[in-house]
């Protein structure tokens, strides 16, 4: 696991500036601590920080191939990386060490640009091709590791994480306006977006190629719903299936040289991880879990997840959050986040992830079941928003009128309002956002409106939609959040969360060849009428106790609301100040006070609004102005910033 990072002066082939790597390496420290590696060759430089997780003495990097032609820096694990040895060597090629990376850059020399369908795991990588004098940079299926990449100066800049980029000279940090009208939309920013303007998110399933002709983007793959080979099936046979699955993917996950562990909420994902991990290993599986203080045990999943502790004698940690966490860390999480993230989970994330760090190098996480399984509570909506649109509108309007009178109730007005739209983009965009296109008119400055193109959340949702096999309205869901929510929002979370303690979070719920075993089931098995996760929750019987499996499904929650009408309230406050909302001119200050007063009264609960305001004006402190990052830099580091 590392953080990888370069630039190539394609344009201008200028000799490639080694103090601009060095800076670039210094920011990626938190993702590799144990050790970095550096490659040039005239105009092109490659870094590496790494956190030795495999082959703990010979998987330095960058590595080469035989003659040192082909060159690789990773960031990931490659899970099949054993056979994989095993056919390039059949192939006569010759491995220098046990590392996974190695394969790459003999897969590379086999395979070309198609080289990333034979890897199975999750990666962000960068192959230098000396002979054409060509990069090729590529990222995995799902989105698990992040890539980032700038054009700038006649150089292309690419990177683990935002803030690296930004050490190249020719970059500058500048606000995307579209991409901020989008988080006010989605709480995340949607790849190829960021918050930076000029500075691009490579999207899931993509590789680059750079030379001296330019900069080209392809797709290397794509999750299929169309695949039913064997939609005749016996239930049983599905169920078999899955099992088999679910025990060959964690099975490939252990693979490690370092002390791991799990994090577990008591969730059904999270438990059947834990509960495979008890029955492939030799000792008790470290658990990590987090927990709420004062007004947050009504939010906590404790008691679940020392149930589940208990039952397989795993060795169980806890952290309790406090609400001078959200004072003390905010700044420190958007700095390693890069861009604002309208999620509160985003603190237990890190501090689950500090408490783990303490005692492994890697953890396995439950991520992705819900995408694959149908596990929110929209995806029954969406399947019955039929029946609520053949409703009389009068009867509707007064459900959602009755909604927005009652306090606590704004979930439940979105879901209603979504339910009513009879347009799939406008339901899809309409799931509990951040901000409705209501109150987003009302929150942006009359600029800002004006500087907008149109290249909206609903654009957004629409060109995925135009781009899916997916016929049926819920796996159309399944696939929209399989692309946006679950890799801009949940991937990101957790991969920058547990990077910024120098912790691997792996997700073998995300394993390729199980999402599109997921993706091809029969739609019932993922949701039969209202019991959501249907397949998984009857494999998971076997060895979850009933508590887990018939559980509400919670998420990551956290009592931040209560906080930020109490402990927090000044802390909130001062982020969104009047002058620092003057200053800015994104958004108009009366209406913002207007959220603030309705909240601290408890007339409405807006804290997810708030935070996600506060996230920008924080992020805008961090980069925009050109403060002292709270991490692992210093003032000299910080970029010329426009």
């Amino acid at each position: 696991m590392c953080g990888i990072c370069g630039f190539f002066e394609y344009k201008t082939h200028k000799p490639a500036n080694r103090e601009v790597l060095s800076d670039m390496l210094r920011v990626l420290h938190h993702r590799g601590p144990d050790d970095s590696g550096a490659h040039f060759d005239k105009d092109l430089a490659l870094g590496m920080r790494r956190l030795s997780i495999i082959d703990l003495s010979g998987g330095k990097q960058p590595i080469t191939n035989e003659d040192g032609t082909i060159v690789t820096v990773f960031n990931g694990e490659i899970y099949n990386y054993r056979p994989l040895r095993d056919e390039l060597e059949s192939r006569g090629h010759v491995l220098a060490t046990e590392s996974d990376t190695e394969v790459i850059v003999h897969l590379y020399e086999e395979f070309g640009e198609d080289c990333t369908h034979h890897l199975r795991g999750m990666f962000g990588f960068a192959v230098w091709d000396a002979r054409q004098r060509r990069l090729f940079v590529a990222r995995d299926r799902l989105g698990i590791k992040p890539l980032y990449f700038a054009q700038a100066g006649g150089a292309l800049t690419f990177a683990s994480e935002i803030k690296a980029i930004l050490q190249h000279p020719a970059v500058q940090a500048r606000l995307n306006v579209e991409a901020l009208n989008n988080y006010l939309s989605l709480k995340y920013v949607p790849a190829p977006q960021t918050m930076f303007d000029g500075i691009s998110a490579l999207p899931p399933g993509c590789s680059l190629t750079c030379d001296s002709n330019g900069l080209k983007v392809r797709r290397y793959w794509d999750l299929s719903f169309a695949n039913h080979r064997n939609g005749h099936l016996r239930e049983e046979a599905y169920g078999e299936q899955l099992e088999t699955l679910l025990r060959e993917c964690v099975q490939q996950h252990l693979m490690s040289d370092v002390p791991f562990g799990a994090f577990l909420s008591g969730g059904v994902d999270s438990s059947t991880i834990v509960a495979l991990m008890s029955q492939f290993m030799n000792e008790p599986v470290k658990t990590y879990s987090v927990g709420f203080e004062g007004d947050g045990e009504a939010f906590s999943e404790l008691p679940y997840a020392r149930m589940v502790a208990k039952k397989f004698k795993a060795d169980h940690h806890e952290v309790i959050i406090r609400p001078s966490h959200l004072c003390e860390l905010a700044e420190k999480v958007v700095w390693h986040l890069d861009q604002p993230l309208a999620e509160h989970a985003t603190l237990a994330n890190y501090l689950v992830a500090e408490l783990a760090a303490r005692d492994v190098k890697m953890v396995l996480t439950g991520e992705g079941g819900d995408e694959l399984f149908a596990g929110y509570a929209r995806y029954s909506g969406e399947r019955f928003s039929p029946l609520f649109r053949a409703i009389p509108q009068p009867v509707k309007s007064l459900a959602l009128g009755a909604c927005s009178h009652l306090r606590g109730m704004r979930r439940q007005k979105l879901a209603l309002f979504a339910l009513s739209q009879p347009d799939e983009i406008t339901r899809f965009v309409n799931w509990f956002p951040l901000f409705n296109s209501e109150m987003r008119q009302s929150l942006l400055s009359e600029n800002l409106k004006e500087s907008l193109s149109g290249y909206g959340a609903d654009y957004v949702f629409a060109e995925h939609l135009s781009r899916t096999d997916a016929v049926e309205p819920l796996n159309r869901m399944l696939y929209v959040d399989t692309k946006l929510w679950l890799a801009d929002l949940l991937l990101a979370r957790g991969d920058k969360m547990s990077m910024a303690v120098s912790l691997e979070a792996r997700v073998p719920l995300l394993d390729h060849k199980l999402v599109e075993f997921a993706a091809a089931l029969p739609q019932n098995l993922k949701l039969r009428n209202l019991t959501r996760k249907y397949l998984l929750k009857k494999v998971s019987k076997a060895w979850l106790p009933p508590e887990i499996l018939h559980r509400k499904k919670q998420g990551f929650p956290m009592p931040s609301s209560s906080w930020l009408r109490k402990e927090a309230r000044s802390f909130m406050r001062d982020v969104l100040s009047l002058p620092a909302l003057r200053r800015r001119g994104l958004f108009n200050p009366p209406f913002v006070e207007k959220l603030i007063a309705e909240h601290e009264n408890g007339f409405a609960d807006y804290g997810g609004l708030l935070w996600g305001l506060m996230n920008v004006e924080l992020w805008q402190r961090i980069f925009i102005d050109s403060r002292v990052r709270p991490e692992h830099t210093k003032p000299s580091l910080a970029p010329q910033l426009a």
